[in-house]
C-alpha cells in the first residue's frame, strides 16, 4: 500500500486532527502542499468528509506522533493487509466544511487574546495545523487581508468548556504573577466588550424619544 485509499478525504482528516505540516500531508496523499492548505481553508473540496487513516489501518498513531515531532519526517503507511475495524480515536471533532473558512478568524482571536495557549492546544481546539497558526500569527497567511479575529466559540469551532479547560491547563503552568496579569487582561477585555452594550442602554434611540 503506497498511499491512502482516499487521498483527499485522508488529507482532510489529518488537517483537522493532527499537527502535521502541509508538506507531510501532501507527501502522503500525493497532493501539492498548496492544495492541502486549500483543503484546510475550505477553498476546495467542499463536501469531502475526513477519513480516519488510523481507524482504517493505513497509519498508526505512533507514526503520526513521530512525524508531528519532526516536521522533516515523512509518514510511512502501515503494512497491514486488512484494515482494522473502525474505532473512535481521540482528538478534535470533524469540522464541517462550511466552518473551515472561519478557522483563521478563530485562530487570530486565540493568538491575540490567549498567548498562553500552545500551538498544540490551538490545534486541538480549532482543528488546524502549526503552519496555519504561524501564518495567521505572522500575517503571512494568503488571506490575511480578510481575516478578522472572532471568538471560536461563537464560530462553532469549539465549546466554551473546551476553551476554558485549555486556558486553565495552560495557566496552571505559569507563575502566579503571570496568571494575575492574564486575568487582569481578561477583565479589561470583558469591560471593553460590555461597554458598547452599556452605552446602547444609556443612549435613547429615535423610537425611544418619540415613544412617550
Amino acid at each position: 500500500m503506497t498511499g491512502p485509499l482516499m487521498p483527499k478525504a485522508t488529507a482532510v482528516w489529518l488537517v483537522d486532527n493532527t499537527g502535521l505540516t502541509f508538506d507531510q500531508i501532501g507527501a502522503l496523499s500525493e497532493l501539492h502542499p498548496l492544495e492541502v492548505q486549500a483543503l484546510a481553508d475550505g477553498d476546495i473540496g467542499q463536501g469531502i468528509k475526513g477519513r480516519d487513516p488510523i481507524a482504517n489501518g493505513e497509519l498508526t498513531k505512533e507514526e503520526i506522533d513521530r512525524c508531528e515531532a519532526d516536521p522533516n519526517a515523512r509518514l510511512v503507511m502501515s503494512k497491514l493487509a486488512v484494515p482494522r475495524a473502525a474505532e473512535r480515536t481521540k482528538g478534535p471533532r470533524y469540522t464541517p466544511v462550511a466552518k473551515r473558512q472561519d478557522k483563521p478568524d478563530g485562530i487570530a482571536w486565540l493568538v491575540r487574546n490567549h498567548t498562553e495557549l500552545s500551538d498544540s492546544q490551538i490545534i486541538k481546539l480549532i482543528g488546524t495545523t502549526k503552519t496555519t497558526i504561524a501564518a495567521v500569527r505572522d500575517r503571512t497567511h494568503w488571506n490575511s487581508g480578510n481575516i478578522h479575529a472572532r471568538h471560536p466559540v461563537d464560530l462553532g469551532l469549539c465549546t466554551y468548556m473546551e476553551l476554558s479547560g485549555a486556558i486553565e491547563k495552560a495557566r496552571s503552568k505559569l507563575s502566579s504573577e503571570d496568571r494575575d496579569a492574564l486575568e487582569a487582561k481578561d477583565r479589561a477585555r470583558l469591560q471593553t466588550d460590555d461597554q458598547p452594550k452599556e452605552e446602547a442602554k444609556k443612549t435613547p434611540s429615535i423610537e425611544d424619544l418619540f415613544r412617550h
